[in-house]
């Protein structure tokens, strides 16, 4: 019973540091990376599929994103959603292949994505907070219902509270690497 909630929450916890990190790799720093156009959606014939299915994405240089679409005709759709997208990002066409330039972040703009950043690492750390706030209410209601000794209890919260020390490092870490990144000219 114990080891089914840990095993939740850890999974849970999990599944929280991974979608920050996920957040993390579309926001766009100094340098081009094809993560950067991931989250862009593009209209497929009737339905909205993610970039990356209808193109292929690569990194030109540092500052040059390429994108080849496999069809021709879908050159257009992906240009005009890199542009309606929120990177404000102006793609170039060249025949079949989209240039996506990555103009230099300036000083106020690495700023406020440093502060994005801590908000959204705040989030992260208020979601694992909440899956161990959920824990800790299920093991005192398994203690009322006498189903658990509170020796079993008190170890069990202890364990629960390393799990989330441990997630909350791993937001704290990845948060402060794509500050350092982002702060990086």
């Amino acid at each position: 019973m114990i080891a089914d909630l840990k095993k939740d929450a850890e999974q849970r916890m999990v599944k929280a540091v991974a979608t920050f990190e996920q957040d993390l790799r579309k926001m766009r720093t100094g340098r081009a990376h094809a993560g950067l156009l991931e989250h862009i959606r593009v209209d497929y014939y009737g339905s909205m599929v993610p970039l990356n299915q209808t193109a292929n994405v690569s990194v030109e240089d540092a500052r040059t994103l390429s994108v080849t679409p496999w069809e021709q005709k879908m050159v257009a759709v992906i240009e005009k959603a890199i542009m309606n997208s929120d990177l404000g990002l102006m793609p170039v066409t060249a025949g079949t292949v989209i240039r996506v330039p990555l103009p230099p972040l300036t000083e106020e703009r690495r700023r406020d994505l440093a502060k994005h950043i801590s908000r959204e690492a705040e989030q992260a750390r208020v979601a694992v907070r909440n899956i161990r706030r959920d824990v800790m209410n299920d093991l005192k209601e398994l203690l009322k219902e006498r189903e658990i000794t509170e020796d079993e209890s008190r170890k069990a919260e202890q364990s629960v509270q390393e799990l989330t020390d441990r997630h909350v490092g791993l937001i704290d870490r990845a948060s402060e690497e794509k500050q350092k990144e982002i702060m990086h000219v």
